[in-house]
């Protein structure tokens, strides 16, 4: 049992379709190892066991009848703590909402227990998922698969290392400014990011909503594309006969190549390389509206979660890690008026980003330009964890504030990933391109 915690989401539902995996005890499998594990506490904020245990039987049951509702139907899956789950406490890794129990599933989750998959519990996150690195001293902070001493990424950071450490077959997790792609790329997962609007927000605790995004954090693009299928009650895209051949790509070198630590910017251009030896056509672009548009991020991302969570902040700011905390108050002093005109501002600039990338399939860009950074110094010293939260989500805002799909992959290098970036809607044809890249990778 221990090695189908090593198996892609889509490999254990291939099992249990074949008879060879018992749901139940395949929940008994994640659960008990969650619970041994010497992080899960750091990983999981709460189990819901007898909840797992339960839809896992009614999936065994549904298998031996022959009444499968699709291939992860059976599958254990954890959810970030921003996901309402009825009866069951969800605190948005904050301890302005301890207690917070709401009486309904978000949406999102009632399509995928609809589906059959396995609610295994909540995973930690940053505080109100205002921050790339994963670091939450208010609650507690994820191990990196790779080291201990790092952050794992945020905010989806439990998400994320539920699964690199086998804890969960696929995480769902949010993602406002690279929520999902950063913890997937520093554990060296697949993560997707979702257009804005496609998966309903209902009963998601909110950051920016015109910003927020539902994704995966998983082990393959074929999982990706299941478990979009399952959260959104539809169909999944078709992967076969996915290549690169002919294929157009762009290296996207406005500000996303600025700064780029050692061993990131190696594994991206040996990514490229990779790709173009698999028949992709690789070219590089400039594209001044992603310079303009980064610019203005400072105003439009902390204006609208300041104007959400302001006054719940200030009512208890000590429940708050200050460095997050002082993030929030960065929005207190933006006006209407600004955010409105930079609103309108970014709408010309994504007609412009679309414009100039209209003739590829996927845009190219490092995933984060830096290595996972060290905890302790981040808890201890405010400065650095400021300069490296910028770094960390730099890139992967670039796909939030253009409206944007977009995927992360590993390189086969530690903690590096390689994300594309696809036009807002086509996570179908991003899913098939992205399956091609994966297997050109290795």
């Amino acid at each position: 049992m221990d090695e189908w915690r090593s198996r892609t989401a889509a490999d254990l539902g291939r099992g249990i379709g074949d008879g060879t995996i018992d749901p139940v005890e395949l929940a008994e499998a994640f659960l008990d190892a969650a619970v041994a594990h010497e992080a899960g506490t750091r990983i999981y904020a709460r189990f819901t066991a007898e909840r797992a245990l339960a839809e896992a039987g009614a999936a065994r049951d549904r298998a031996r009848l022959g009444l499968r509702r699709g291939l992860l139907d059976g599958v254990p899956i954890s959810w970030k703590d921003l996901f309402d789950t009825a009866g069951v406490a969800t605190e948005a890794g904050s301890r302005l909402l301890e207690g917070r129990v709401p009486e309904r599933d978000a949406l999102v989750l009632e399509a995928a227990t609809l589906g059959g998959s396995v609610c295994l519990g909540k995973t930690h996150m940053t505080e109100l998922a205002f921050s790339g690195l994963g670091l939450n001293p208010m609650t507690a902070t994820p191990p990196n698969v790779t080291d201990p001493a790092l952050v794992p990424g945020g905010s989806s950071s439990g998400a994320a290392t539920s699964v690199a450490f086998g804890l969960a077959a696929a995480g769902i997790g949010s993602d406002t400014g690279g929520s999902v792609r950063v913890p997937s790329a520093w554990n060296n997962l697949v993560g997707l990011k979702t257009t804005a609007g496609r998966i309903p927000l209902d009963g998601v605790v909110p950051l920016a909503a015109r910003f927020d995004t539902i994704g995966p954090l998983c082990r393959s693009v074929e999982d990706a594309a299941e478990v979009l299928a399952l959260i959104e009650g539809g169909k999944p895209a078709d992967l076969r006969g996915a290549s690169l051949a002919g294929q157009r790509v762009a290296v996207l070198e406005t500000i996303a190549l600025d700064d780029l630590r050692d061993q990131p910017g190696y594994a991206f251009e040996t990514a490229v390389s990779r790709l173009a030896a698999a028949g992709a056509k690789v070219e590089r672009i400039q594209v001044p509206a992603v310079a303009e548009a980064l610019a203005s991020a400072s105003m439009l991302f902390p204006g609208e979660a300041y104007g959400t969570w302001g006054k719940v902040i200030e009512a208890s700011p000590e429940k708050m890690h200050p460095p997050i905390r002082d993030r929030f108050r960065l929005g207190a002093d933006v006006t209407a008026e600004a955010f409105v005109a930079g609103w309108q501002a970014l709408d010309r600039l994504r007609a412009a980003y679309l414009q100039a990338t209209a003739g590829f399939d996927a845009v190219l860009l490092p995933t984060t330009p830096i290595l996972p950074p060290d905890a302790a110094r981040l808890e201890s010293d405010p400065d650095y964890f400021r300069t490296e939260n910028l770094l960390a989500l730099r890139n992967t805002r670039i796909g939030n504030l253009m409206g944007l799909c977009a995927l992360t992959l590993p390189t086969g290098t530690d903690c590096c990933g390689l994300m594309l970036m696809a036009a807002p809607g086509r996570e179908e044809r991003l899913l098939r391109t992205g399956r091609a890249a994966e297997a050109a990778l290795g």
